[in-house]
């Protein structure tokens, strides 16, 4: 009979540290039974278990509110994010831009203005359709993320969003929201469509046929153990966000992964690594409603006892699927204060960010400053114990 490793070294070791005589032999059929059943409980990965490799190193505490700024940002953008009182900063970049010099260059020019960046994104290699449903061309664009991965290591950044999409964001007309500002919205009824970088994504089928789960699970698994090697060696974090919106399916292609919250769990596992966790848009995972399986302050107290839990996309819809309008943070179904008093409850340690903002007079960075403003008041109500 053969035994696992772990087993065998069970066996040759007992409770008083007995030699192997101590053998399989001596146990007894009940007694091996037993001993194989608890080894194969302990080998099931549970919330706040060891995931793959050794621990990383544990975040620096509180609550992090940052701000996004674009590429291209002005010395004046960043005085105003200094002007709002946040510590980081997170910066999409993409096309020509997402090179190792840039990442250093913005990097250097925003802590020379007393900040820091939380992470800086590569549009390039975040919802890769050639990775999630193994098109053409899968092969390189896994490469070129590895090459983003460690890009971000040698300019010093060691957290990262990735995004699973296989046919991009979904979203209808823009609508109004409160005085009439203009929001993101989708409407099932309303002919969405999915967007990223180029790429325009329409029903029936957007890749020209039906794609199943079972595909999709095997695409990420080639894709998240090509992958974990990297992100250990480098101690880079891994944020996964969810699908936008989590309907089950759109146009041919299931969303069945990182749309609910057992999708998660399953990919989480396969991943088995302490790299690979969770970037909550809170605002996506209200989207999803029912179909999530958790509601947004189960699903963050769940990941953040996981210990994935690195970044919250901290935004408010109007409702669930099939119709929602991303409106002010204020101002959507979901009670905000309750989920900045949760991130406080988890222990949460990483970034928090305004989100999909509507457009508001006075300019781009009214939106941005009424977000930021209202976060930090639930932050500094939920710290004083008054939330």
């Amino acid at each position: 009979m053969k035994h696992s490793s772990t087993l065998s070294t069970l066996i040759r070791r007992d409770s008083n540290d007995h030699p192997p005589n101590a053998s399989i032999h001596h146990l007894g059929r009940r007694g091996f039974l037993k001993l194989a059943g608890a080894v194969a409980a302990a080998s099931v990965l549970r919330p706040g278990d060891v995931w793959g490799a050794p621990k990383l190193d544990p975040l620096p505490p509180g609550i992090k509110i940052s701000l996004q700024i674009s590429g291209t940002a002005s010395d004046e953008d960043l005085q105003f994010a200094q002007q709002l009182g946040v510590q980081y900063v997170n910066i999409p970049t993409g096309g020509d831009k997402a090179t190792l010099d840039n990442f250093v260059r913005l990097k250097e020019r925003v802590e020379a203005a007393g900040l820091k960046v939380w992470n800086i994104g590569n549009s390039n290699v975040h919802n890769m359709h050639e990775v999630t449903l193994n098109l053409p061309g899968r092969h390189q664009k896994i490469e070129e993320y590895k090459t983003y991965l460690r890009n971000l290591a040698k300019a010093g950044i060691f957290y990262t969003t990735y995004a699973h999409m296989g046919n991009g964001i979904w979203s209808s007309a823009r609508e109004m929201t409160r005085g009439n500002a203009s929001a993101r919205a989708f409407d099932m009824d309303k002919n969405p469509k999915g967007h990223w970088g180029t790429n325009v994504f329409e029903g029936p089928l957007s890749h020209g046929r039906k794609f199943s789960k079972e595909e999709l699970w095997e695409n990420y698994t080639y894709f998240i153990k090509q992958v974990v090697p990297l992100a250990e060696e480098l101690g880079m974090r891994i944020g996964i966000h969810p699908d936008d919106p989590p309907v089950p399916e759109l146009a041919g292609v299931p969303r069945c992964i990182f749309g609910n919250f057992d999708g998660y769990v399953r990919a989480l596992k396969i991943a088995n690594s302490p790299n690979i966790g969770v970037c909550l848009c809170a605002g996506t995972w209200m989207e999803g409603g029912k179909f999530m399986g958790k509601d947004v302050f189960e699903a963050a107290r769940a990941f953040a006892k996981m210990g994935k839990l690195w970044k919250i996309h901290f935004r408010n819809v109007s409702g669930p699927i099939p119709h929602f309008v991303e409106t002010f943070v204020d101002n959507g179904y979901t009670d905000m204060l309750k989920l900045m008093k949760t991130l406080h409850e988890v222990d949460f340690r990483g970034a928090v960010i305004a989100d999909h903002v509507p457009t508001m007079v006075g300019g781009a960075r009214t939106g941005w400053a009424y977000s930021i403003g209202y976060m930090k008041a639930l932050l500094r109500a939920v710290s004083a114990g008054k939330g």
